[in-house]
């Protein structure tokens, strides 16, 4: 199976660089708009057969415009939101107390995944949820599946499960608004990581989800 998981258009919480993970979310931009426009003939090449999204706004309103193009309709699936910042919702991503949002990230990432976040969820329970919709996407007989999705949980679920990609990479490597990543292979026999944002090194992103995880600013 083909998947590419697609980081969101951008938001207004973006321009302030808030840590915005719970439902409904901020809305897009103008320019978030268009960047979920121009999604359809960004990834044209691919034989999508699926589309999912998580239920928050931003992931919907990026999603749709690429289903309409398929002919598809927009599986949402609570699995796919972000990592909850719990006690950090809405500070900013980039300084003081949100820095233990992405410090937290880190740690799942090697290894310490029974870590909780502040007031959120633990790396096993934010694994466990999106495993469960890549798994389903697999059992639909898709193959190939666009799964609109967050910048953190992407990199987080990425760095742990594709096969092929160090710790240092899923890190240090950001995810721009509507940027695509793209694995192949299957929840029995893994994740081979393919290409990042259209690249095989990509450069760091923006936005909190897009900075490098080990050195948030």
């Amino acid at each position: 199976m083909r998947l590419l998981l697609i980081r969101h258009g951008q938001t207004t919480a973006n321009l302030d660089y808030l840590l915005d993970t719970a439902f409904p979310g901020a809305p897009l931009t103008e320019l978030g708009e268009r960047q979920a426009a121009a999604l359809a003939e960004s990834v044209a090449e691919e034989d999508i057969t699926a589309v999912y999204a998580s239920p928050l706004t931003r992931t919907r309103r990026t999603a749709a415009p690429l289903a309409d193009a398929l002919g598809l309709e927009v599986r949402v699936r609570d699995g796919l939101r972000e990592v909850s910042a719990g006690d950090m919702e809405m500070l900013p991503g980039l300084t003081g107390e949100g820095e233990a949002y992405f410090r937290t990230v880190v740690a799942w990432m090697h290894g310490d995944t029974a870590l909780r976040m502040p007031g959120g969820e633990s790396g096993e329970e934010v694994l466990a949820r999106y495993d469960a919709v890549i798994e389903e996407a697999a059992d639909s007989g898709a193959g190939t599946a666009a799964v609109v999705s967050h910048g953190a949980v992407i990199r987080l679920w990425t760095g742990v499960r594709a096969t092929n990609a160090d710790l240092s990479f899923a890190t240090t490597h950001g995810l721009d608004n509507t940027g695509v990543v793209v694995l192949e292979g299957s929840p029995a026999d893994g994740w081979k990581l393919l290409s990042w944002a259209g690249a095989p090194l990509p450069a760091p992103g923006t936005g909190p989800a897009g900075l490098p995880l080990e050195e948030p600013r």
